[in-house]
């Protein structure tokens, strides 16, 4: 059964850091783009950053740029989201993704069960 599981969230003051992981497990990690979701209350889910399979290629939203950084570590199965210079603003859910296409078409999407980060002082 394919699981992500997101870890690393907490509570921070403002301009404080935080790493958050995604362990994958049951799928091949590496085939897969990886993404960061969150989701502040009363908000819609927004992508924060993403990287390519396997590698190499990033993009961020305009929100984060600057701060935040995405990386994966293909053997170990782990995607990061290295956070710095944190606001009350990034106050939300943040969720792990993993998406591809198939060779047939078929679209794969798994998600983590999230992690709360709250930056506050």
């Amino acid at each position: 059964q394919v699981q992500l599981v997101e870890s690393g969230g907490g509570l921070v003051q403002p301009g404080g850091s935080l790493r958050l992981s995604c362990a994958a497990s049951e799928f091949t990690f590496s085939s897969y783009a990886m993404s960061w979701y969150r989701q502040a209350p009363g908000k819609e889910r927004e992508l924060v950053a993403a990287i390519s399979s396997p590698g190499g290629i990033t993009d961020y939203a305009d929100s984060v740029k600057g701060r935040f950084t995405i990386s994966r570590d293909n053997p170990k199965n782990t995607v990061y989201l290295q956070m710095n210079s944190l606001k009350p603003e990034d106050t939300a859910v943040y969720y792990c993704n993993a998406a591809r296409i198939g060779a047939t078409g078929r679209a794969y999407d798994y998600w983590g069960q999230g992690t709360q980060v709250t930056v506050s002082s």
